[in-house]
């Protein structure tokens, strides 16, 4: 099918899609119907004949801090529910990583969606019917790879959970039921590698040929990428979603470097932050997703936080603009509320993780923002692998001097940078949390 044709149906099957779930969600959804009303949408709307653009238009953004106070007013789920509450059978909860967590609840139908969206990462990530994989992590509210071991399930595929046990035990359990494909963070990737390499086991010749990593950035940071790959002999394929709105894009063989969004379960909309105007191809813009699949708690025009640039060739989101955006570039790049400034330049976490993560001899690192007025300075603290450097004070006292100059190279400002003590800084199995602020008080 031509590329022109193939658009051109997407956008129909996004339009029927998106037409059902607002006829679907109206009468019965509260924090929806109220919303719409507000904006001036009314359901006649659909009754005419328009684009998916026009239709678009139509539609109110919805952000995150309008379902916590929702929640807040309505405890404990909040009033985006479309059915009654016993037609509900999973929770699962935000980590909380900006402002206070909300609860998310699931029917059948929509849980099965979201499955259905994980099916089609790991056909995109070249899952094979052979593989087994395995999930290193404590389940629980967080709604992490819960979807991701139950659509592993019904692909037929081996599965095998790796909660309660340490990481040396997880290490242990991988290698003895021939685990081909992990999925995990980037950050619990590489620690579970430290760990291997404290423990003498041997990943590069084991049995994992694949890690699919989500959660954080790191999976299309070069340095960190790269890290990964080379400490378990393995691909590295990345993956994001977020428990609100559901498993949203996939890196592919054909693409690497570039999140592919599953466009017949999500309209992708790119915008400059806190406006409705799109962006051009190579330039940075928020992520503005709606889900068609998931209608007994819906998102439309989810502002999420998270900001990608689109790849050479899409096309723009937001007003006024033709919605097929093509690949993310870079993946996420970082969250729109985590950027900093430092003496007039706005900075990104990944814009330093892509420089520490060059050095090999870094094990873990920390930002810390320490705001001054308009003059904040940023400082960074790294902790050496355990087997570098042990013996040799000059490598170690040289360490912090190399990596403040490629900092400064790389983004054009002084970064003070200290050795800390190994094991001082914190591991994570889920998202780290790596950036600090503090006041300075002198």
């Amino acid at each position: 099918m031509p590329i022109e044709d193939e658009h051109d149906s997407l956008k129909k099957l996004q339009l029927e899609k998106l037409t059902d779930l607002l006829k679907e969600i109206y009468p019965s959804n509260s924090f929806y119907r109220h919303k719409l009303d507000k904006s001036g949408f009314k359901i006649s709307d659909l009754d005419e004949s328009g684009t998916l653009e026009e239709l678009l238009g139509k539609l109110p953004f919805t952000e995150k801090p309008e379902l916590q106070a929702d929640q807040e007013k309505f405890p404990p789920y909040g009033s985006n529910l479309t059915y009654e509450l016993d037609c509900y059978l999973r929770i699962h909860r935000t980590s909380g990583t900006t402002g206070e967590p909300i609860y998310w609840l699931d029917t059948a139908d929509s849980w099965q969606w979201f499955i259905d969206c994980w099916k089609k990462v790991y056909v995109g990530v070249g899952l094979e019917k052979s593989d087994r994989i395995f999930f290193p992590f404590s389940f629980g509210p967080f709604i992490g790879f819960w979807g991701a071991f139950e659509a592993g399930l019904q692909l037929g595929n081996f599965c095998l959970a790796g909660g309660g046990m340490s990481s040396v035990g997880r290490l242990a359990y991988l290698i003895e039921h021939e685990i081909t494909v992990i999925c995990c963070t980037p950050t619990y990737a590489l620690h579970l590698a430290e760990v291997a390499e404290e423990n003498s086991i041997e990943l590069p010749g084991s049995s994992v040929r694949l890690l699919v990593v989500a959660g954080e950035p790191g999976g299309l940071v070069p340095g960190t990428r790269k890290r990964i790959a080379e400490l378990w002999g393995a691909e590295v394929r990345d993956h994001h979603g977020m428990t609100e709105i559901g498993c949203v894009t996939y890196e592919s063989g054909e693409s690497p470097g570039a999140l592919c969004p599953l466009e017949e379960d999500f309209i992708v909309e790119v915008v400059k932050p806190g406006s409705s105007e799109g962006v051009e191809a190579g330039e940075a813009g928020e992520l503005v997703l709606t889900n068609l699949g998931r209608s007994g708690s819906p998102l439309l025009r989810y502002r999420t936080g998270d900001m990608v640039r689109l790849k050479a060739g899409g096309s723009r989101g937001g007003e006024g603009r033709d919605v097929s955006p093509g690949l993310f570039d870079g993946g996420i790049l970082g969250r729109a509320d985590d950027m900093f400034f430092v003496r007039g330049n706005n900075v990104y976490p990944t814009a330093i993780e892509t420089v520490i993560r060059e050095f090999r001899e870094v094990a873990e690192y920390r930002l810390r923002v320490v705001e001054s007025g308009d003059l904040n300075s940023l400082e960074v603290d790294i902790e050496p692998v355990g087997s570098v450097g042990e013996d040799d004070s000059t490598a170690l006292e040289e360490l912090p001097v190399r990596i403040a100059k490629a900092l400064h190279d790389a983004l054009l400002f002084r970064v003070r940078v200290r050795l800390v003590d190994r094991g001082s800084l914190p591991r994570h199995e889920l998202k780290a949390r790596r950036l600090v602020r503090e006041k300075d008080n002198q």
